[in-house]
């Protein structure tokens, strides 16, 4: 099988179930964001050290490929994907309170770059809010299910948690964000 097909050479792209819409198209800018939050998180999860971490990117990089499926999915699409559970979530959650059982209290914003690898987990998370903030976007005007936006918004979550839990692990201490007062 070759990797080309010559058929996006117009500047278009098929969606599952054999609809055709421009490469621009909000569908397609949505799940081509999956991808990239995708990679930044294989990126952080080739650097990292924890492997109770890994195991859990590793599930989360499965459900990006089961978001990337479901937003990539034409209306009335008969083809079957994979699906969200709650489960999916919870899982999120229950991570995020394990790291947050390790961590102190958050009392101001954070800055980022405390770490390397806290940095990296950081540009990941803010892919992950505009990976929201489109797919909120696509369910204004398409269907999308709700449990995209739900997981994508607990993820984020997540790749905060895990920035702070990164730069603890890594030097003891983030760099709080002390507002300027105008004077």
């Amino acid at each position: 099988m070759k990797i080309y097909t010559r058929k996006g050479d117009d500047g278009s792209t098929g969606l599952i179930g054999g609809v055709r819409v421009k490469k621009h198209h909000l569908r397609v800018d949505s799940y081509g964001t999956i991808d990239e939050l995708n990679s930044h998180i294989g990126l952080v999860r080739s650097r990292m050290p924890d492997n109770s971490v890994l195991a859990v990117l590793s599930e989360i990089q499965d459900r990006l490929f089961t978001i990337g499926s479901i937003l990539a999915s034409a209306e009335g699409s008969r083809m079957v994907i994979p699906d969200l559970h709650a489960s999916d979530i919870a899982f999120l959650e229950k991570a995020i309170d394990k790291m947050d059982e390790k961590l102190p209290a958050l009392e101001s914003f954070v800055l980022p770059g405390a770490s390397t690898r806290g940095a990296e987990i950081h540009i990941a998370r803010c892919v992950c809010r505009r990976a929201e903030r489109l797919a909120v976007e696509l369910a204004e005007s398409e269907a999308v299910e709700p449990m995209v936006i739900q997981y994508l918004n607990r993820l984020s979550d997540y790749l905060f948690t895990l920035a702070r839990f990164a730069d603890h692990s890594e030097g003891g201490f983030e760099i709080p964000w002390r507002p300027r007062v105008q004077r």
